[in-house]
C-alpha cells in the first residue's frame, strides 16, 4: 500500500515544463500535414521559377550558339568558294609573260608554209596548236583576254600609255592596243595597255601654250 504522502504526490497536477513536454492532444494529424504543406508551398514556387529561369537562359545560349555556328558555316563556305575561284591568281599572273611570248611567236608564223622545210613546218604547226590549246584552257578556267579596240576607255580594265590626237573618233576612245590584258573571272590580272584618242584641236592648243 502507498503512503498518504505518495498518494498526494501522485494526485498533484503536472508543472508547466512537464505539461509542455506532453504531446498536444488537441492537434490532429490533418492540421500537422496542412502546416507542412503551407510551409513547403513557397519553396516549391521558388524552385519552379528557378527552373524556368535556367531553362530560358539555356535556350538563349543555345540559340546564340546556333547563330554563331551558322555564321561560321556561311563564312567558311564563302572563303572556300573564293579560294576555288581565285586560287590561281598568282600562277596566272606569273604565266602572263609566257603567254605574251608565245603569242608573238605565233604572229610571226607565215600563213603560207608551203615553201618551208618539212621539219620547220611541223614545228610551226605545233606552236600554233599549242597556242590554241592554251587559250582554250585559259577560257575553261575563267581567264579571259582584254583586247579593246574602238571601245570607250575603262580605267578599271585599261591603262593609257599615250594619247592620239584625232577628230575621227570622239575623245576617250581606245584607238591603239599595245598589250593585251587578262582577268580571272571578275578580278583583274593585268590591265590592257592602250592608246587613247584625244581631240586634235585640244592637242594643238596645248602645244601652242607650251
Amino acid at each position: 500500500m502507498m503512503s498518504p504522502s505518495a498518494e498526494d504526490n501522485a494526485k498533484e497536477p503536472l508543472g508547466t515544463e512537464e505539461a509542455e513536454m506532453q504531446p498536444n492532444a488537441d492537434v490532429g494529424p490533418e492540421q500537422s500535414l496542412s502546416d507542412n504543406d503551407s510551409a513547403s508551398e513557397p519553396n516549391d514556387e521558388h524552385s519552379a521559377e528557378q527552373i524556368i529561369s535556367e531553362r530560358d537562359e539555356l535556350k538563349d545560349q543555345l540559340l546564340r550558339l546556333m547563330a554563331e555556328t551558322e555564321n561560321l558555316r556561311k563564312r567558311t563556305d564563302k572563303e572556300i568558294a573564293s579560294s576555288k575561284k581565285y586560287g590561281a591568281v598568282g600562277l596566272a599572273r606569273d604565266l602572263l609573260a609566257s603567254f605574251d611570248n608565245l603569242e608573238k611567236a605565233v604572229e610571226l608564223i607565215p600563213e603560207d608554209k608551203s615553201g618551208l622545210d618539212e621539219t620547220v613546218k611541223n614545228i610551226l604547226i605545233g606552236v600554233e596548236m599549242t597556242a590554241r590549246e592554251i587559250n582554250t584552257t585559259l577560257e575553261r578556267h575563267g581567264i579571259s583576254v582584254i583586247a579593246p579596240q574602238d571601245e570607250k576607255f575603262d580605267y578599271n580594265l585599261h591603262q593609257a600609255m599615250f594619247e592620239v590626237p584625232t577628230n575621227e573618233v570622239e575623245a576617250g576612245m581606245v584607238v591603239n592596243l599595245v598589250q593585251k590584258g587578262y582577268q580571272l573571272h571578275d578580278r583583274l590580272l593585268r590591265p590592257a595597255m592602250v592608246g587613247v584618242s584625244k581631240a586634235a584641236e585640244q592637242a594643238k592648243n596645248e602645244d601652242s601654250s607650251q
